[in-house]
Formats: structure tokens, sequence, C-alpha cells
């Protein structure tokens, strides 16, 4: 046990390689699947009531007015992300298949993560009010950007995107944090002295996710729908697009000299891709017969990504409460 924490592998880690496994091996149906939603649901809203009685209203409005840290943040989404997808897709395009390929460009242009990008964030002891404002805005205009960066980048018509996406982060998410902000003055002070109470909230909710996520692409058959050779080609790919993205945005929060707090933002939520987000609008932007073989990359980068940014998040805490550095310094 002890050489596993030393590589960063720890309790935690082994529990969301544990939920990974359970997900392919038990995964939830049926009954058992409307009510793991149900709990991951208002899970996900009690992790960000917490985060608004926690917040100051002054940490958040600073969020909102560091315009440098949310223009990298939505460049990395929306600019650089589409850019390295094409340039992947042209590599490899020939060796996954038209509409796998479809699938890699399809990611490239997603939003960001919203619940998990902000706790990784929070774990690392990163930014937490710039990140909720990264990841919100990066979903709320997605729901109308994405459709049109794919309509663009591959030379169709753009479908409608229901507003359900935008609802359900007003609901879920903003206004959660609003009923935080407001009952701050009351429950502010405990939320602070309960601190293992967030953190409890920050992982349980990753490890629903998590579940999840990988219960219902068993349940779908995704594993089955294609073939081994290109599934093992298409996750090299994957993780060659996650490695670049990582190494980029380690390299701009050291290049525009952001403090950690920033980088940390900057690293967690321009680098990763929404699976939630992902799969509404592939369903209402693509044929229902192929929509299973164009979600495949999405599912594959965002497992990658939840496994890594944990991985990574962890030992970002571990090397800032030692010496007070992290994220590669």
């Amino acid at each position: 046990m002890g050489f596993l924490k030393r590589i960063g592998i720890d309790n935690y880690m082994l529990m969301l390689i544990g939920t990974v496994l359970l997900g392919v091996i038990l995964p939830a149906q049926g009954v058992a699947a409307v009510i793991l939603k149900g709990v991951t649901y208002w899970a996900v809203a009690l992790l960000f009531f917490l985060y608004g009685a926690k917040l100051d209203p002054a940490s958040v409005r600073a969020g909102l007015l560091n315009w440098r840290l949310q223009g990298l943040t939505f460049g990395a989404t929306y600019l650089l992300f589409p850019l390295l997808g094409l340039l992947l897709t042209a590599i490899f395009g020939g060796v996954l298949g038209a509409q796998v390929t479809l699938g890699l460009l399809f990611l490239a242009v997603l939003p960001s993560t919203v619940q998990s990008s902000i706790a990784f964030t929070s774990m690392a002891g990163g930014n937490v009010p710039a990140a909720i404002c990264a990841a919100s805005l990066s979903n709320l205009i997605g729901v109308a950007l994405t459709p049109a960066l794919v309509a663009v980048m591959l030379h169709q018509g753009g479908g409608g995107v229901s507003m359900d996406a935008v609802v359900k982060i007003g609901i879920q998410i903003l206004l959660p944090f609003v009923i935080g902000q407001l009952l701050r003055p009351v429950v502010g002070e405990f939320v602070k002295r309960h601190r293992t109470l967030t953190l409890t909230v920050d992982r349980g909710s990753i490890l629903l996710i998590v579940y999840s996520a990988f219960s219902a692409g068993t349940v779908s058959g995704l594993w089955a729908s294609i073939p081994p050779q290109t599934l093992i080609v298409l996750m090299v790919v994957v993780w060659i697009f996650l490695a670049l993205v990582f190494g980029l945005m380690l390299g701009a929060g050291r290049l525009f000299g952001l403090p950690y707090e920033d980088r940390a933002v900057l690293f967690f939520c321009g680098s990763t891709k929404s699976l939630a987000s992902g799969l509404p609008i592939a369903t209402a932007l693509f044929p229902a017969a192929t929509v299973g073989a164009t979600v495949l990359p999405i599912l594959i980068y965002h497992m990658s990504q939840l496994l890594v940014c944990a991985m990574i998040a962890q030992a970002s805490a571990r090397r800032r409460a030692n010496d007070g550095t992290a994220l590669a310094g």
C-alpha cells in the first residue's frame, strides 16, 4: 500500500478504479439506474449548495472579473480543442472509420464538465469561484455553440438543441449555489467548521458520476458496437488527445504567469469535456442508428479524464500541503 501511495494511488483512487470496474461488471439497470440518476442529481445539487454556503460574495465577484483566466479557459475549450481535433482526425481518420472520426470531432467541440472539473479544482486547492464561473459559462454557451461548431467543422446542417440542458444547469448547479449564498449568514460558519462534509460530497459526487457513466455505457452496448482493433486505436488516439491538452494547459498556465489557484482552474476546466452535455446534444444532432459510435470517443475521454484528473488532484493537494507546490510547479 505504501508503494501505491508514493505513485499517487491512495484509498480514494482505488475506490474510483473499483467504481469503474463495478460499472462495467455490474451496471445499474432499470429501477436501480433511475434511483442512481436521482441520487447523483441531488448529490451534485448538495455539492453546489455547500460551495455557495462557504464562498463569500467578494470571491465570487473576483471569479467573474478574472477575464484573463475566463478567456484562456474558454479559448481552450472552443478554439484549441477543435484545432487539435481536426489535426488528429486528419492523421487517424482513415483508420478509425467515418462514424468514430465524427465522434472524435464532436468530442472536440463539447463544453467543459461542470461538477467534476469544479470538484477536482476544489480537491486540488484551486480557485473554486472562478471554476464555477468558467464551467457554467462553458456549458451555457456550449448549448448553442457546440451545434454551430459541429455544422462548421462537418459541413452539415445544424440541428436544434433543446433548452433542457440550460434549464438543468440552472436548476441543478446555479440555483443551489445561489441558495447557499443567500443562506451563508446562517450556515456558512457550520460549513467552514465541517470541512470533511464538503470533501465527502466532492468525492462522493465523482464516484456517483463515474459509476453512472460506466453503467450507461455498458447497458447501451457501446463496447460491443465497434471492432476490437478500432477500439484499441481509438483509445490510443483519445489518450494522445488528453495528453496534448494536459500538457498545453500546464504550459499556458506558466506562460501567462497565473497563480497556482488559477492554473488549477485552467487545467481542470480547460482540459475536460462533458459527457452529461455531450449525450443529449449528440442525440439531438445525429441519427439514432449511429449515435452510439459517435459518442464512444466522448465516453472514453470522459472516463480517462476522471481517472487522471483524480490522480492529479490528489497529488497536487498532497504536494501543496507539504511544500506549497503543485501542478508541476
